[in-house]
């Protein structure tokens, strides 16, 4: 209820904000599981692509976001997003397993498989969480290419400005393997950020984001 409070004021707000133009929202399924594999830009992504969707969506979000800026704290815990702690591989995987509950009840769960934001808008590595989400529920994975939400909540920005927005959404992707195999998951997961660059016309960096941040 509280999710369709927000979204019903959320939707127009970011209508007006965002002027977004949306391609392919005809692949969303109407009813019944899937997975969106969205690049990410700004940590607004989670937020933008459940209120600009007809259906309820919920989002892996690092848990950073829950905490420190008041901004994404409201963002994140009104659009009931998941909060994960990606320095500790137990709560990332409780994430996955209450990700793959969703799923299967038929919900949309949505994932950025960068892991954090681009540094520089470029696309980088995914990580497999993603893959085995697929593999072990069998649903199908949608890539999803947001352009321009780094101009509404650039890094560093306290509350979001005015600008316009792409989202652009791919056929379904449905994938054979073991959700054990590390092979299988990295094969997938490499399948599923091809088909986002494809869409979002992004160049491709073979290494993880959050090393190139450590590094830096």
């Amino acid at each position: 209820m509280l999710y369709q409070v927000v979204k019903f004021a959320a939707t127009p707000l970011a209508n007006v904000m965002c002027r977004p133009h949306i391609s392919g929202g005809s692949n969303v399924p109407r009813t019944g599981g899937a997975i969106l594999a969205a690049n990410h830009l700004s940590m607004i992504d989670s937020f933008l692509l459940p209120a600009l969707l007809p259906r309820h969506v919920t989002f892996a979000a690092k848990s950073e976001y829950f905490s420190g800026n008041p901004v994404s704290q409201w963002f994140m815990r009104l659009g009931g997003s998941l909060p994960t702690d990606r320095d500790s591989a137990h709560a990332a995987q409780a994430m996955l397993d209450a990700a793959a509950e969703l799923l299967e009840s038929g919900e949309l769960f949505g994932i950025h498989p960068e892991g954090t934001r681009s540094p520089d808008g470029r696309l980088y590595r995914g990580k497999i969480g993603v893959a085995w989400l697929a593999l072990k529920t069998g649903k199908p994975v949608l890539p999803v290419a947001l352009s321009g939400t780094d101009k509404v909540m650039p890094v560093g920005a306290k509350v979001p400005r005015p600008a316009k927005i792409g989202i652009t959404i791919g056929e379904p992707m449905r994938f054979e393997g073991d959700y054990k195999s590390a092979r299988d998951r990295r094969r997938v997961t490499d399948d599923i950020m091809s088909a986002i660059q494809k869409l979002s016309g992004q160049e491709y960096v073979a290494q993880y984001a959050a090393s190139l941040k450590a590094a830096s």
